[in-house]
């Protein structure tokens, strides 16, 4: 069933190539789809440990300033955390109702901030106090915030889906600020950094990645193959944007520096739907499938270009976002299985 799915994406990237090969892509996403039967075995392992609130539906993980798995309970109004080396869970309810908890990310102090993507706010947790402080978007319209990130200056970098915002939140004074992004119903999505500082995000509505400069906040920009739809995003040492075609079933890459964009068959063919993805310190790329059913974890490997694959023990239920450590294990949330997860390469 899988080598049908396979072929049958290769065929269909095959004939795209003839169409775009004049943009200067296609021929690497037909050699990348020759390869898609070749997938090797990925040797890790894949701990899972169910969250303590039944229906939690957790969303995005993240790495502690202390190595913990943080999490944000999205259907339970709680940010949970797990101790890896114990499997001992806290967790931190948020006096907001119905919050809707959704992207989350630590800072050097080793507080947690969280997207409030239910009710328009981003919220701090102090995990020494239990203490949470809310910081409302100043327009109404920015109604979801869903995903955050912090620069190297400690400015928290966000986006804002439905309400086609991206912004900035400055921790020392509470201050946001919002830019609109150009493009009606971009539908902004993941976001990372890059090692200039520049935010850059996918814009899911469409077939397009931004780049927002972090002094002026303008946006510019990238245009992506037709019909590609971009969810999830890491970027690598070199500053090439690696992102996941939710859409078509593809990785893409690009390069920033001359606009050039690289897709590569993902293993699990076109209905594969890529979507958590995240970079880990020896350059690989990961990302889970969460169209294949038990959702499989890939490893990219940028200098052979070769996959390999593993599916998760529990299924997954849906790996909506990655993260990695300093030592190389990668932190899962399976929303669907009410699960959270460490993945770590079996040497």
């Amino acid at each position: 069933m899988v080598r049908k799915t396979i072929g049958m994406a290769i065929g269909t990237v095959a004939a795209a190539g003839l169409m775009v090969a004049a943009v200067g892509w296609g021929t690497a996403a037909r050699g990348a789809a020759a390869r898609a039967n070749d997938v090797q075995e990925l040797k890790v392992t894949i701990r899972e440990w169910d969250v303590p609130t039944k229906g939690a539906h957790p969303h995005d993980p993240a790495v502690g300033a202390d190595g913990a798995l943080w999490y944000t309970g999205q259907l339970a109004n709680k940010i949970g955390r797990l101790d890896p080396a114990t499997g001992e869970f806290k967790e931190y309810p948020l006096k907001v109702d119905n919050s809707g908890p959704h992207g989350l990310v630590a800072d050097r102090e080793g507080n947690i901030w969280f997207t409030g993507n239910f009710a328009g706010y981003i919220g701090k947790l102090d995990p020494r106090t239990g203490v949470v402080t809310e910081y409302k978007m100043p327009d109404e319209k920015a109604e979801d915030p869903h995903t955050a990130v912090f620069d190297r200056e400690g400015t928290l970098w966000f986006t804002v889906q439905v309400g086609n915002f991206v912004g900035r939140l400055n921790p020392k004074t509470g201050k946001i600020e919002l830019k609109k992004v150009q493009t009606d119903n971009a539908r902004p999505y993941g976001i990372q950094i890059n090692s200039r500082g520049e935010p850059f995000f996918c814009e899911f509505g469409t077939n397009k990645l931004g780049k927002i400069d972090p002094k002026t906040m303008a946006i510019t920009e990238y245009a992506l193959p037709e019909g590609v739809r971009p969810r999830r995003l890491a970027i690598a040492a070199d500053d090439s944007v690696y992102f996941s075609d939710f859409e078509r079933g593809h990785l893409g890459r690009l390069d920033p520096a001359s606009s050039d964009v690289k897709t590569w068959a993902s293993p699990g063919g076109a209905g594969s739907a890529p979507y958590g993805i995240v970079i880990t310190p020896d350059g690989m790329v990961w990302y889970s499938e969460s169209g294949v059913k038990p959702n499989t974890l890939i490893r990219f490997d940028p200098k052979t270009q070769a996959f390999a694959r593993a599916t998760i023990p529990s299924g997954g239920g849906t790996v909506r976002n990655m993260a990695a450590t300093k030592d190389g294990r990668v932190y899962l949330a399976c929303s669907g299985v009410n699960k959270v997860g460490i993945v770590e390469v079996t040497r």
